[in-house]
């Protein structure tokens, strides 16, 4: 289903944006619109895999500091879905998830918040998201 999705709503620039310098893709997916978000959301919540949601702002300099750490979990952790959301294009989503600093990290399953960490803690992330993935 994801594919048939992707070539209606498009999937390359999203997930593009998001990329490091390298011609590696990113295993972190961006969202810039919400109606994407909501579709994967939708799809992932009834699997039982981790989705990690990092709440950031172009602006946040912790947010800009843990972005390559954030990209080398998605790269440990290919059993887990990353997502990195900017809270200035998807203001809505923000609220839907009571986001009120950056970095915010929602650790979820089934569509359920089971952890969230706030700040740019990256030992703490990368703990919670080893010991929850399975």
């Amino acid at each position: 289903m994801g594919g048939a999705l992707s070539i209606v709503f498009g999937s390359g620039e999203d997930a593009a944006a998001a990329g490091t310098e390298s011609s590696e893709p990113s295993r972190v997916l961006k969202f810039s619109s919400s109606a994407r978000w909501q579709l994967h959301f939708n799809e992932i919540k009834e699997s039982n895999k981790l989705l990690v949601v990092d709440f950031s702002a172009s602006w946040c300099g912790p947010c800009r500091m843990i972005e390559p750490a954030i990209h080398a979990m998605a790269d440990k952790f290919n059993d887990v879905d990353f997502v990195k959301l900017d809270v200035d294009e998807l203001p809505d989503v923000a609220k839907e998830f009571n986001v009120t600093a950056m970095p915010t990290f929602v650790l979820v399953k089934r569509g359920k918040e089971i952890e969230r960490i706030i700040g740019a803690k990256k030992d703490e992330l990368e703990k919670k998201v080893s010991k929850l993935r399975a």
